[in-house]
């Protein structure tokens, strides 16, 4: 029998907060129960596994940063959005660092076609519209956005600007510049 008030969305939560306290690889179905002072097996009514459990995880996590980035952008265009559109990710990030580390997980096909990424890609398309870009200039952007906006929030998390000059905040201003240069400037495709 289910424990009351245990459902899998409220484990999905509470791993979610395990994760950012403790890091994303970490949360099992073990230290969750631990959390909730509950046999692991009482737990297995509601997630089918450890794995189970982190992909409810990363699909709490990309809902999470789909409803920020769309408020975010509400509104916006060009540089603006695209500004915004990194911003949440970093803010995100920063906020909750295991929860960051969810959305990276490589999901099975079918959970990936039922989460919120097609949302964040669709997201990326319309500031994409904005600078007038044509497949397949186009896909090549979002997944030039999304390399930038990753590998820098994945350093600026390990610390890798804190030593030195200028500061982490200047830099991803700059970062943020040069994308828009580059996305009204760019390059046409290669000659066959």
């Amino acid at each position: 029998m289910a424990r009351a008030g245990l459902s899998p969305e409220r484990l999905a939560l509470a791993g979610a907060e395990l994760a950012d306290e403790i890091g994303f690889d970490e949360v099992t179905v073990s230290e969750l129960a631990r959390r909730f002072d509950v046999k692991v097996a009482s737990l297995y009514s509601h997630v089918r596994n450890s794995h189970d459990l982190k992909t409810r995880i990363a699909l709490l996590a990309l809902e999470e940063m789909a409803d920020r980035g769309a408020t975010a952008l509400a509104g916006r265009a060009g540089k603006d959005a695209l500004a915004a559109l990194g911003d949440v990710y970093r803010d995100y990030a920063r906020a909750h660092p295991g929860r960051y580390a969810a959305a990276q997980l490589r999901l099975d096909p079918e959970a990936a076609a039922a989460s919120a990424g097609g949302r964040h890609a669709q997201m990326t398309r319309a500031i994409l519209r904005g600078y007038d870009l044509t497949e397949p200039d186009q896909t090549h952007a979002v997944r030039l956005l999304g390399s930038v906006f990753h590998g820098y929030v994945s350093l600026e998390a390990a610390g890798g600007f804190s030593h030195s000059a200028p500061g982490s905040q200047e830099s991803w201003e700059r970062v943020l510049d040069a994308l828009d240069a580059l996305l009204r400037n760019w390059p046409p495709p290669r000659p066959d």
